[in-house]
């Protein structure tokens, strides 16, 4: 599960080291480019929305066996677009059906032991923040050598792979849900509307991605700039200095089990806002950037961690679905970083960037100072869907 989701996940960041090099291909401005990223965001916020709540309701295996085909679909889309319209709309597909991981997140939860489970799920996250940071890396150097379409072929070989291990190694997980799926998308309604914890987590966690996406879209028009004069080959080798805070992750976890997570949110939402003033006093400094960079993935990671360790403890019938909630506001949030940080790119340069995310950060600390609560166990259930007659 930890090797998949890495895998999985990567399909969303291919694109962002690659997009100076799309707007070329296709003759558009920077800012046209960088809503391809926003665009994959956003699909990704589709699908956990339409299809990570059917991991409560169908076998689990199945359903990945069957998004896998479209996720590879998808990339050969991607791959032999001959326009830009065609590659904004792969790319929200690509987003749509890279959700594998967060089917496996919820696994990982749902098998570990209760004292155990910041652990278990610290170790899947692992695997897919790694492959989150490596990504850009992988795809970069591979744009700058062969180009931003061989990158989408790669990624659909790989998935065909993957295809095959899963097929024969991963075990199969039945469902407690029972109901239809207009019932089931119900209840997430209701677990909106009962699970203050659940709100509070989905908004900090959207504030502090919206900072992350906002810098990595940008971040490689700033390297192309002088005085780095640099491509996206420089730009992905970035997502080697972030990987520090994927192995922070499952340390990450193991203190969620043992500490309140109103306490660990605060230092590592600040380490979100501290790695901003950063990017702006060093915007000019390649030294400056990587302090920034690794201040901000060790951040967003670890607030991430602490935000789903507290979320799979409200409800052990519903984790399928309030990740869903979750993930979904937080991918809703990336998605409109991502959007107004190319938008200030586009008018301000780096500093209107500085600014988007010096405002998200600040709000996603002022959110969790007004509104979280001790950290202990809820004690609201999901109403019985499966046998309502509504």
């Amino acid at each position: 599960m930890t090797i998949a989701s890495g895998m999985v996940v990567a399909n969303i960041y291919y694109n962002q080291p690659l997009l100076a090099e799309i707007a070329r291909t296709f003759q558009v401005p920077e800012a046209d480019a960088g809503n391809i990223a926003m665009l994959t965001q956003v699909g990704y916020a589709i699908g956990l929305l339409f299809i990570i709540p059917l991991g409560d309701m169908l076998r689990r295996k199945r359903l990945i066996m069957v998004d896998f085909v479209l996720i590879i679909l998808s990339l050969l889309l991607a791959a032999l677009a001959p326009n830009m319209y065609t590659l904004m709309a792969a790319s929200l597909l690509i987003g749509a059906t890279s959700v594998v991981p967060q089917l496996f997140v919820p696994m990982a939860a749902h098998l570990a032991k209760p004292e155990a489970r910041g652990k278990a799920v610290g170790t899947v996250m692992s695997g897919l923040l790694i492959g989150i940071l490596c990504s850009r890396t992988l795809s970069g150097f591979v744009g700058a050598f062969l180009g931003w379409r061989a990158m989408f072929m790669i990624a659909a070989g790989l998935m065909v792979v993957l295809w095959v291990a899963i097929y024969f190694m991963l075990p199969e997980v039945h469902p407690d849900f029972k109901g239809n799926y207009r019932k089931l998308m119900k209840s997430l309604v209701h677990l909106v509307k009962t699970e203050p914890k659940l709100r509070v987590a989905a908004a900090r966690g959207a504030l502090s991605f919206a900072c992350f996406g906002g810098f990595w879209t940008t971040l490689v028009f700033l390297l192309e700039e002088p005085p780095f004069n640099q491509g996206s080959d420089v730009a992905g080798a970035f997502g080697l200095i972030g990987a520090g805070g994927a192995v922070m992750a499952s340390v990450m976890g193991r203190l969620s089990d043992k500490f309140d997570t109103k306490y660990i949110l605060v230092a590592t939402i600040a380490m979100i806002i501290l790695a901003y003033v950063v990017f702006g006093m060093f915007s000019d400094s390649i030294l400056g950037l990587v302090v920034g960079v690794i201040l901000l993935d060790l951040g967003l990671q670890a607030s991430h961690i602490a935000n789903q360790t507290l979320v799979f403890s409200l409800n052990p019938q519903a984790r399928n679905r309030l990740n869903t909630v979750y993930m979904f506001t937080y991918f809703i949030g990336g998605a409109i970083g991502t959007f107004l940080a190319s938008q200030a790119w586009h008018i301000w340069q780096w500093d209107g960037v500085v600014v988007v995310g010096l405002v998200f950060s600040s709000l996603a600390l002022a959110v969790h100072l007004l509104f979280a609560r001790k950290n202990s166990p809820a004690t609201l259930a999901v109403p019985d869907f499966e046998n309502s007659t509504d």
